[in-house]
């Protein structure tokens, strides 16, 4: 797996935070499980700011089961009191059979129906890997077999996602021998963001790990050696995703 870390903007100010490989069954359906726990006092909040990955997210918490479409943007979540979250980044393979169509899901969220689940995962807590071990069983009886798509979506994410040499669609649709038009439309249909997009966004939070792994790095560097055009470039990206620059960034922790 990457950094467990990746996409969290200020790790130090988490809580206890588990982050599991998916099981052999589901190593298609599944990126990984994260896994929140926290016990605040009266009045202490915690807020969480998350540059998320370019993927839906399947949640199941002590009220519910909610499936969380792609994000086009940074996001929080402030936590209060004593709770838990049993999260999924879900593969497209997996997303593609628990909603229609992903592009609707974009910066939204639908609450599943599925009581059984969640109480399956609630009777597994705090054990983190038997509350995983019971989301991976639901999951693989819901998805059942993949299709030729839905491997094709899921290597077209993989590279999108983890790949830094892929700094184009171009480059993904020459590796994965099909035309740049084809990704577009799978894109759609299995992750409701655009490649480019999802390029951005992996680039978007290498850069943020980078500066908050060495606040002395060169921001002009770290933009060249990511694929921007130029340290501006890098800027404006962090300043339409995250709302500040690069530089705040590095400032702010």
């Amino acid at each position: 797996m990457t950094d467990p870390h990746r996409g969290v903007l200020y790790p130090d100010r988490l809580p206890r935070f588990t982050r599991l490989a998916p099981g052999e069954a589901a190593s298609d359906l599944v990126e990984w499980y994260w896994i929140p726990q926290w016990d605040l006092p009266d009045g202490v909040e915690s807020c969480q700011a998350v540059l998320p990955y370019p993927a839906a997210n399947l949640a199941i918490e002590p009220d519910g089961v909610t499936l969380w479409g792609v994000t086009t943007r940074a996001g929080e979540r402030v936590l209060r009191g004593r709770g838990w979250a049993v999260g999924v980044l879900l593969r497209p393979a997996a997303l593609a059979q628990l909603i229609a169509s992903p592009a609707d899901l974009a910066d939204a969220h639908v609450v599943l129906a599925e009581p059984a689940l969640q109480a399956a995962v609630a009777a597994a807590m705090p054990d983190v890997q038997a509350a995983a071990d019971a989301v991976e069983t639901w999951l693989v009886a819901r998805v059942g077999r993949l299709t030729p798509e839905a491997r094709l979506a899921n290597a077209m994410a993989g590279l999108l996602m983890n790949d830094p040499a892929i700094l184009r669609l171009d480059d993904a649709a020459e590796r994965l021998h099909v035309s740049a038009r084809t990704l577009q439309r799978l894109a759609h249909r299995t992750v409701g963001l655009p490649p480019a997009a999802m390029i951005r966004r992996r680039r978007l939070q290498e850069a943020a790990q980078r500066v908050r792994d060495d606040p002395a790095a060169s921001l002009s560097a770290i933009a060249a050696d990511l694929g921007y055009a130029d340290q501006a470039h890098l800027a404006n990206d962090f300043r339409a995703v995250l709302g500040f620059t690069a530089s705040d960034y590095r400032d702010a922790r």
